[in-house]
C-alpha cells in the first residue's frame, strides 16, 4: 500500500519531532526524514510499528501553475513482515497518514 505526502508536512513533522529545519532536495533526504519519524513513531509505544521492515520514498513533481512552479511530493510504499495481517498493516498506514494530516 502506499500513501503520498507533500514534501512540506515532511519537512513540519522534522521539526515538531526534532526541533530542526530540512530542506527535501532528493528522495534520499526524504528517506533520512522519514526514517527520523518513523523512528520516534515507534519510541512512543506503538508495537505495530516495529512490524513494519521498510518505507520505500520515491518523488513526483507536481505543477500548479506553469511548469516552472512545482510542488514536491513523496510516495511512500510501506514494506511488512510477512505474516503482519491485513489489519495491522492498515491501522499502521492510516495512523501514520493521521499523522501527516494533523500537522
Amino acid at each position: 500500500m502506499k500513501i503520498k505526502v507533500k514534501s512540506e508536512k515532511i519537512i513540519k513533522a522534522v521539526k515538531k519531532m526534532y526541533g530542526i529545519e530540512i530542506e527535501l532536495e532528493t528522495t534520499e533526504d526524504a528517506t533520512d526524514a522519514i526514517s527520523l519519524i518513523l523512528r520516534k513513531m515507534s519510541d512512543t509505544g506503538q508495537n505495530n510499528y516495529k512490524q513494519l521492515k521498510e518505507i520505500g520514498v520515491t518523488s513526483s513533481k507536481q505543477y500548479e501553475t506553469s511548469s516552472v512552479d512545482y510542488e514536491l511530493t513523496f510516495l511512500l510504499s510501506f514494506l511488512f513482515e510477512e505474516d503482519v495481517p491485513l489489519e495491522t498493516r492498515v491501522a499502521v498506514i492510516k495512523d501514520f497518514q493521521e499523522f501527516f494530516a494533523r500537522l
